[in-house]
């Protein structure tokens, strides 16, 4: 019994996007942080009566998932200015990234792991060029699966960068900085987007990763340059290439939609999590809930970048149940996934509080493929966070969660996934 720990609170957000929350509730854990009991408080002490259970002034949520970041570009927080399109944003963010080297900042990267950990974070989606913060995940009481992105438009550039990608792997399994890949975090080849690989080498990575069963991730819709670039070649992405130099490609514009292509290219599966999403139509977005796709939205990313947003009522419409992601530093300033949800708020006020809580919880972790996290349920170890309710019980707590930006977090109790990550 001296290992079992009860709290009592004035609510519990179940995260599910279904279950309303229980108020006055106790909630009883294993020394592991798996949930033994939960319910109304007299209930649970009545069929725990050996147990001391501590009250806490605030509302208990599970731990938050923020299932798509890019650690590594820590260090450009506040160094790529928006507002100009992706193409823009890319040029400047390419140039901060050659000038300061964010990769080689390994503060930066610990501090944002950090921030993650404060903002109340126990799972990550982590999409990556170098696995510089890998080190840095491999130490923190979190788990993570790790996309690492190859491109090339040339089956030259292609296939060099895949090979150094394999060649970065494999000195991480024995790095002594991470004595092994850690067992906190999975690991898959994943393409960067559509529009910047020849087919080849999305299918080549495709079947990598399904001959591994790994769940895989993608940039898609993100933009309307993407769309315009994949239909003839034109629009900003087009010019930005050509002022990179790319010629001789082995990449050529398809003349097809974002969501067809990757039909196409069999990138769109459910093994396959669809990011952003914020350039996609109704009817796009009807054929990625029809195969069954996990969905990443980064809304304060697109404001930023492109000063829109993803349609997240056509979203939830189609039937698909989006996670929420960050993104990196370079274009969001904090790494804070409730910080998203509160963006969707202000913005979609006809979405539920439940839904939106539920995105960066219960469905950021469907969307990763860690089902056991992201909701409060008896005999899963999703992780708890309260969030500081200043001695009033709020009659709306999730509500009171999106609505109050100051509020403390504190990770009380450790999220577990039982299924081996170790690729």
């Amino acid at each position: 019994m001296s290992r079992l720990r009860g709290v009592r609170a004035p609510a519990f957000v179940i995260g599910d996007g279904q279950a309303p929350p229980i108020f006055d509730g106790g909630i009883v854990l294993d020394g592991a942080g798996t949930i033994l009991a939960l319910g109304p408080f007299e209930t649970v002490r009545k069929a725990h009566s050996g147990i001391h259970f501590e009250s806490v002034d605030a509302v208990v949520l599970p731990g938050l998932v923020n299932a798509h970041t890019h650690l590594e570009l820590s260090a450009l927080r506040g160094q790529v200015s928006g507002g100009r399109g992706f193409a823009g944003w890319a040029e400047a963010m390419l140039s901060a990234r050659d000038r300061l080297g964010p990769e080689r900042d390994v503060e930066a990267i610990d501090a944002g792991v950090g921030e993650l950990l404060r903002a109340g974070t126990v799972a990550v989606g982590e999409v990556t060029n170098t696995l510089a913060a890998v080190p840095a995940l491999a130490t923190a009481p979190l788990v993570g699966r790790v996309f690492h992105e190859v491109f090339g438009l040339t089956r030259q550039s292609g296939q060099a960068m895949l090979a150094e990608a394999r060649a970065v792997r494999a000195r991480m399994d024995v790095s002594s900085a991470v004595a092994g890949w850690p067992g906190n975090l999975s690991y898959s080849l994943s393409p960067h987007t559509l529009f910047t690989s020849y087919p080849e080498l999305v299918r080549e990575l495709l079947s990598e990763g399904r001959s591994r069963g790994a769940r895989m991730s993608l940039h898609l819709c993100e933009h309307a340059a993407e769309r315009a670039m994949l239909a003839d070649g034109s629009g900003p992405l087009g010019r930005f290439f050509a002022a990179r130099g790319a010629t001789d490609l082995d990449f050529s514009p398809p003349g097809l939609g974002p969501v067809a292509y990757a039909r196409a290219l069999g990138a769109l599966a459910s093994d396959v999590i669809a990011v952003h999403l914020t350039d996609a139509r109704p009817d796009e977005l009807s054929e990625v809930a029809a195969v069954g796709a996990p969905v990443v939205l980064c809304p304060r990313s697109n404001l930023h970048i492109e000063v829109r947003l993803p349609p997240l009522t056509d979203l939830l419409a189609a039937g698909l149940r989006p996670g929420l992601g960050t993104d990196s530093l370079a274009s969001v300033p904090t790494l804070d996934v409730l910080a998203e949800a509160q963006a969707l708020r202000q913005r979609f006020p006809v979405v539920p509080p439940r839904t939106l809580i539920a995105m960066c919880t219960g469905w950021g972790a469907q969307a990763l493929g860690f089902g056991e996290l992201g909701t409060l349920r008896v005999g899963r170890a999703p992780g708890i966070v309260t969030v500081a309710c200043g001695g009033a019980s709020p009659s709306d707590p999730e509500a009171f969660v999106l609505d109050t930006r100051s509020a403390e977090r504190e990770l009380i109790a450790p999220a577990v996934v039982k299924e081996p990550l170790s690729p």
